[in-house]
């Protein structure tokens, strides 16, 4: 069997519903269409990337995100923008794109602090509140930073909801790798059980009408 390799979104896709999972990740012969949000989410981290990166002006339609950017460039240390990490199975960083990668993942924006051994990591969120926020994505990319940065002991986290202007804090350690990685890596398990029984049962639930498998009994589109 292939190695799996798999990000938090993938794992979100999974657990929502293995059939999804299975012909948008596994067999690969339904793709995903871009939605009128999701081009939004993108043309905000461009407009994000650009703006640390490389100083280019923040776009006038995204200027309620001009206080937080400014406020993240005046953290003192090395700034990324859309980072790219990449772990083995064995908890090893490597390139997001490596051979033996087993889980990768991007953070939109890190400043690490070596001097202080801490490091701040930031997602962007573009949904329009709070309310269904989910920090296990801040966790994992909390162990990449760990492994590519072992002087890092400490990472503050959070999401930032732009439109809204809300902020989901987290802090993670480095002694608490194990916990931040146990139950992704159960539903890796999961998913590599599925694989080797070829088994994708469907989950019926609210956002079937959306599932672009349109041969599922489940879906109402």
């Amino acid at each position: 069997m292939k190695p799996l390799v798999w990000s938090f979104s993938s794992l979100k896709t999974f657990e929502q519903c293995p059939r999804k999972y299975y012909h948008t990740k596994i067999r690969k012969d339904i793709v995903e269409r871009d939605t009128e949000a999701t081009l939004y989410g993108k043309d905000v981290h461009s407009a994000a990337e650009n703006y640390i990166k490389e100083d280019k002006p923040i776009p006038a339609k995204y200027g309620y995100m001009q206080p937080v950017l400014d406020q993240l460039k005046g953290l003192e240390g090395d700034k990324y923008a859309e980072l790219k990490l990449g772990l083995t199975k064995d908890l090893a960083p490597c390139d997001f794109s490596a051979k033996d990668v087993w889980w990768h993942g991007i953070a939109d924006m890190v400043v690490v602090n070596s001097e202080k051994k801490l490091a701040y990591s930031v997602d962007f969120k573009t949904s329009k509140n709070a309310r269904y926020a989910d920090t296990k994505q801040l966790d994992l990319v909390a162990v990449g930073l760990f492994k590519k940065f072992p002087e890092i002991q400490r990472v503050k986290s959070a999401l930032i909801f732009v439109v809204s202007n809300d902020l989901v804090r987290a802090e993670h350690v480095v002694e608490d790798v194990p916990k931040y990685i146990e139950k992704p890596a159960q539903t890796v398990a999961r998913i590599e059980a599925a694989i080797s029984n070829n088994v994708w049962n469907p989950v019926q639930g609210p956002l079937c009408k959306f599932c672009p498998v349109h041969e599922c009994e489940f879906n109402r589109s």
